[in-house]
């Protein structure tokens, strides 16, 4: 129980405030650019790795391989972008944009998993599992649920 008035007051508030506005969205966000960002690192420092992500085997020829480790550079830098886009957006305080930037970022990740899914015959999941989370986010912040 509250032990003043104002302290209800303060309870009232938070419990009737638009689920746009919650500080938990924010928080999620900035787990979603740190994960985004991680994602970009990892192509550009470890290729083999990255492209097991895609369920796809490093070429042998000396030039196929240099070609993929190029594509591989932009997709991790097309991540890292995307993980900055989220933080600048949620530190900026624009929640809006925010939310905007999310949505755009799950429509991503079921485009990676679609080409996936089309070239490997597997491995769609591995984008698709996050795209839900990112996307509800997102949508919260546009206030889908005020």
């Amino acid at each position: 129980m509250p032990e003043t008035e104002s302290e209800g007051a303060r309870v009232s508030d938070h419990l009737t405030m638009p689920v746009s506005q919650s500080t938990s969205l924010i928080i999620i966000a900035y787990v979603f650019a740190t994960v985004l960002i991680g994602f970009g690192i990892n192509p550009i420092v470890q290729p083999d790795v990255a492209l097991s992500f895609f369920e796809m085997q490093m070429p042998a020829s000396a030039a196929d391989r240099k070609l993929v480790e190029a594509l591989l550079q932009v997709y991790g830098a097309r991540d890292v972008f995307m993980g900055l886009a989220i933080g600048i957006s949620a530190y900026a305080g624009h929640r809006r944009i925010l939310g905007w930037v999310l949505l755009a970022t799950s429509f991503v990740a079921i485009a990676d998993g679609v080409i996936t899914k089309g070239y490997a015959g597997t491995g769609e999941w591995n984008h698709w599992g996050y795209a839900p989370m990112v996307a509800i986010n997102g949508g919260l912040l546009l206030g889908i649920l005020d």
